[in-house]
């Protein structure tokens, strides 16, 4: 973003903070109707793009926007202000049926262009190519080949896909979810980095692990986990608890890759962590009308495998490199943490309220409602008329990334329903899978990698629902599993080579090569992968069927988790030789996935590893 400065940081932040006065208002009074609702979300956040992202980065001045940056935000006020306008004649209108006026196709052009350029400033240029790839086969589709050939699509037809349809589109129901149960946890997450919480993650962190065996890196884990948690977001959780542990890591004595990739994989499994997850996850009980509450409930026993794998890896690293823990003199007293933990308060009311039968929306309103009257309980946490200021314009800004995305990947996936690709896409895959669940997950997963890897997590998440998890429903895999399958993927690609942003993050804090961490943060973040699958042949993990099945299954992950960081890692009580470690690694990840075979076969062979590895630290000690 622009240092912006003079003028245009008045234009920017009024903007910023109308939006998010705009969005909590329809919070806890009500929102307008659709298209209305989402007409006024573009209407001050698209043109906020092109103030507050430069064109080019490192080019001079970049602290102020151009004359054609200022005339490129006018330019895209007017199609949201044209659709906000006319509405309900939009509403009335037969759809593919009554023609586009002149003013209607160079509205609906303008748009398309305006956001396509804003996305590759503000979001990434990945989303835009695909975006431009999209929308450029709607004009080539009757020369396709094969399962991608359409019929010809006029001109205007595409421009009404693109502006005019209520469903699908620009002003589709994928804005309509970042308009308004998106935005308001977007405004309680930014109240939240604001509230100085953080520094209490921290602290806890410190208490809880700092004294162990590489505490740094323990306390790094904690301190994501339950940061990323509120934050819902990979990156600002690298820079929010990064900018602390990964310093302390490398002074600890953790090679500089290594130290990157904990904070990566620990900062993108934030957004599986409940009770609040990445946006991606009220997107997913919009499409799914799972409620959101359940879907955080199905989400705790995955979150709980993943950062247990981390925890388990920087453990054993920690005892192979030999680093020690820190000082009692260097750990937060209590005091210091007692004093922060009121904080907790908003938090607690969020989550009562949710699992109290309240709407997300009514829960996150009262919730950020809550943080004003929380923060004058003690004076170092005060948020007077200038912080409140400030979080109200960092609440806008980071909603334009999020209304962004939102609208590009309903632009694309626009493009692909009306000219039957899904579908298409849909045949190839059970023609090459056949009734194989797992060949559709490795194909479906891929797909969802290579997507994720250069497209924001809920436009990554939002495209792979709306190609994969029908088929893995079809395939007779539950709907919340499906849908919690893709999500998984569409958030690990944040952390897998070679295109993973919050690695790429991390790097630059810890000052090391972008690949290498991510190598580190893929290796770290392993278990996410394997209880990604368990979704396809069990719904144990998402906490539902007999008790003991469910408590099996936590036992058989938590354990065969730690043998397969062992193998990685190379340590388990004392090193392990190679041959060793290439022969537990594949034994491990073969009683996890060897989903056909009895749960106490499986548990049996865990435990009869991990016994056959203790006894051998026995056998090497002297005198035994």
């Amino acid at each position: 973003m622009r240092p912006l400065t003079g003028p245009a940081a008045w234009a920017a932040g009024a903007l910023a903070v109308a939006a998010a006065l705009f969005h909590f208002h329809g919070a806890g009074f009500g929102f307008l109707e659709p298209r209305e609702q989402r007409s006024i979300h573009l209407l001050l956040l698209l043109p906020l793009a092109f103030l507050i992202f430069p064109a080019r980065t490192g080019r001079s001045p970049a602290d102020r926007p151009s004359a054609l940056d200022w005339l490129l935000a006018l330019l895209a006020a007017a199609p949201p202000f044209y659709s906000y306008l006319y509405a309900f004649d939009i509403n009335m209108r037969m759809e593919n049926v009554d023609p586009l006026s002149a003013l209607q196709l160079a509205l609906g052009v303008t748009l398309t262009v305006l956001l396509l350029e804003a996305l590759r400033r503000a979001v990434t240029p990945a989303l835009a190519v695909l975006l431009a790839l999209g929308v450029g086969y709607l004009f080539a589709t009757e020369w396709m080949p094969g399962a991608l050939h359409y019929r010809h699509m006029p001109f205007p037809e595409i421009v009404e896909t693109m502006y005019l349809l209520n469903g699908m589109g620009t002003f589709g129901s994928i804005t309509g979810i970042s308009a308004t149960m998106v935005a308001t946890f977007v405004i309680f997450g930014a109240f939240v980095e604001g509230s100085g919480i953080g520094r209490l993650f921290h602290n806890l962190g410190m208490r809880a692990a700092g004294r162990y065996a590489g505490g740094a890196a323990k306390v790094e884990v904690i301190s994501s986990s339950l940061f990323g948690t509120i934050s819902g977001s990979s990156v600002a959780n690298v820079f929010a608890t990064g900018s602390f542990t990964i310093p302390a890591m490398i002074k600890l004595g953790y090679r500089r890759p290594f130290a990157a990739g904990v904070e990566a994989a620990s900062s993108v499994g934030g957004q599986i962590m409940p009770p609040v997850m990445g946006a991606g996850a009220f997107v997913m009980a919009e499409i799914t009308n799972i409620p959101y509450s359940q879907i955080a409930v199905a989400a705790l026993l995955g979150a709980v495998c993943y950062f247990f794998m981390i925890l388990v890896s920087v453990h054993f690293e920690a005892r192979r490199l030999g680093l020690a823990g820190c000082r009692e003199d260097e750990l937060p007293p209590w005091a210091e943490i007692r004093r922060d933990l009121h904080l907790l308060i908003p938090v607690l009311v969020m989550v009562g309220l949710l699992f109290a039968g309240r709407s997300p929306y009514a829960a996150a309103f009262w919730a950020t409602v809550s943080m004003l009257p929380v923060s004058w309980l003690r004076t170092h946490t005060r948020i007077g008329w200038r912080e409140l200021l400030a979080i109200l314009i960092n609440a806008g800004r980071n909603m334009t990334v999020v209304a962004l995305a939102c609208a590009g990947a309903g632009v694309f996936v626009a493009c692909l329903t009306v000219t039957g690709a899904v579908i298409s896409f849909s045949s190839l895959v059970t023609a090459l899978a056949g009734d194989s669940v797992l060949i559709a997950g490795v194909l479906l997963m891929l797909v969802t990698l290579v997507l994720g890897m250069g497209v924001p997590t809920t436009a990554a998440y939002i495209i792979g629902a709306a190609i994969g998890a029908p088929i893995l429903v079809k395939l007779g895999v539950p709907t919340l599993a499906a849908h919690m399958f893709v999500f998984y993927f569409a958030i690990l690609a944040d952390a897998t080579p070679p295109v993973s942003v919050a690695s790429y993050a991390a790097a630059s804090i810890a000052k090391t090569d972008p690949i290498r961490a991510g190598i580190a943060a893929f290796r770290l973040g392993l278990a996410g992968f394997l209880v990604g699958f368990s979704y396809l042949f069990t719904t144990a993990l998402l906490m539902e069927g007999p008790v003991l099945s469910i408590i099996g299954h936590l036992i058989l992950y938590l354990g065969g988790l730690t043998l397969v960081a062992a193998a990685l890692s190379g340590y388990f009580r004392q090193p392990m030789t190679l041959g060793l470690r290439l022969t537990v690694a594949p034994l491990a990840l073969v009683l996890l996935l060897l989903h056909e075979q009895p749960l106490w076969l499986r548990i049996a062979g865990v435990i009869a590893i991990g016994t056959a590895l203790w006894a051998r630290k026995l056998r090497a000690t002297p005198g035994r």
